[in-house]
């Protein structure tokens, strides 16, 4: 009988939590740290990799992710050995993807032809911003001449290539969004990510906001219309959206981010990683210890995890609704119905139909444009009991 995750697929995502400087609007578990024992974590994360294996033998694995912090800091022996150890642990498909994040401050030609031969067959760049003003104020440590300079590196090393960047900047206008789109897509890659820059509480821009001290971000209007030119452009030059921040030519879509989207199952490896894992019939909910010494700690003696939780039917239909629905695909509606035991009110789905937020295909249902910008609203009115 097929389980509810194998829709989905199976991944693997491995965190190194380091990074040469914190950038001020993130939130993501990252440090700065002077020395770094790069044995230490290699051996950490073979044994937590190990550990991983022995509860989901057989499995095929579809993707990897070495996400962060700044994987491009990682030595290339470690990632190589990361790799080799991985493929020997699970089956793998013969399309396995495996990804790594660089910031541009730390790319080499060397380094990334080193990469590429442990494994690597795709990378993804932070590189946020194509001027300098911006990127200083982002916090970046590296020139736009620096990004492209890497990108360049980048693009002769991998096949595939994608890069970040962050619109809805401080004083940004949408003239100046949409010349700096065209440039980004002018460049020969296959999938690029589109951010609105988010104000996270705990971060420093999160500080400086509260105080006043953020000026010139985008209003709501704004910020709409940036997103819809962002949609045009990209449509327009064959990169599409395939999720609500993710544009990609036909068949260059992050294979590891689609198992998060289309809610499979994925092992979460590292500092502050989350996962999740079908494991008897129970979907769990797994998220390892932030703090980097105390996961390095632990990982000797199999303690680096906070203890797992069961998800309930009405849990998992939650959240395969929430990431689902992010997808301009949409989601099966039977697979809601199976997972939460009954089907979606009738008169929320005529609804939001008719205010043109969503739209339904026999068994399947999509968000629109208009929906997308709302995505928030859309699922708290589906969410709602």
């Amino acid at each position: 009988m097929t389980e509810d995750w194998q829709y989905g697929g199976f991944g693997l995502y491995i965190h190194w939590p380091f990074c040469e400087a914190k950038c001020p609007y993130c939130d993501f578990n990252s440090h700065v740290s002077l020395t770094i024992d790069q044995r230490a974590w290699r051996d950490a994360y073979l044994t937590e990799l190990s550990r991983a294996a022995s509860q989901t033998q057989g499995r095929v694995l579809n993707a990897v992710y070495f996400g962060g912090g700044t994987p491009s800091l990682m030595d290339p022996d470690v990632v190589a050995d990361v790799i080799a150890h991985l493929k020997a642990l699970w089956p793998t498909g013969n399309d396995l993807e495996i990804t790594l994040e660089a910031n541009p401050g730390s790319v080499e030609a060397g380094r990334f032809n080193a990469y590429r031969a442990a494994g690597v067959s795709r990378v993804s760049m932070g590189v946020q911003a194509l001027n300098d003003p911006d990127l200083k104020r982002l916090g970046r440590i590296h020139s736009a001449s620096e990004a492209l300079a890497a990108f360049d590196i980048a693009r002769n090393s991998f096949d595939r290539v994608s890069f970040d960047l962050i619109y809805g900047r401080q004083d940004q206008t949408l003239a100046d969004w949409k010349i700096e789109l065209k440039q980004a897509l002018s460049m020969a890659i296959d999938h690029i990510s589109l951010y609105q820059l988010t104000i996270e509480q705990g971060t420093a821009f999160g500080d400086r906001y509260n105080i006043g001290k953020l000026r010139g971000l985008p209003g709501d209007d704004l910020g709409a219309d940036m997103f819809e030119a962002t949609q045009d452009i990209c449509g327009e030059m064959g990169m599409p959206a395939y999720e609500v921040s993710n544009h990609a030519r036909d068949g260059a879509q992050s294979r590891h981010n689609l198992i998060y989207w289309r809610y499979g199952d994925y092992v979460g490896i590292g500092p502050g990683a989350h996962g999740r894992l079908t494991l008897n019939g129970t979907k769990l909910a797994t998220h390892a210890f932030s703090n980097p010494t105390r996961w390095l700690d632990g990982a000797t003696a199999g303690n680096t995890e906070h203890p797992r939780e069961a998800l309930s039917p009405q849990d998992q239909a939650s959240e395969f609704l929430m990431m689902g629905l992010r997808l301009r695909e949409g989601i099966d509606l039977s697979r809601v119905e199976a997972l939460r035991g009954s089907k979606l009110p009738q008169s929320k789905l005529d609804h939001l139909a008719e205010i043109g937020m969503v739209e339904r295909t026999k068994d399947r249902l999509s968000v629109t444009n208009q929906g997308l910008m709302v995505l928030n609203a859309v699922l708290e009115d589906l969410l709602a009991d």
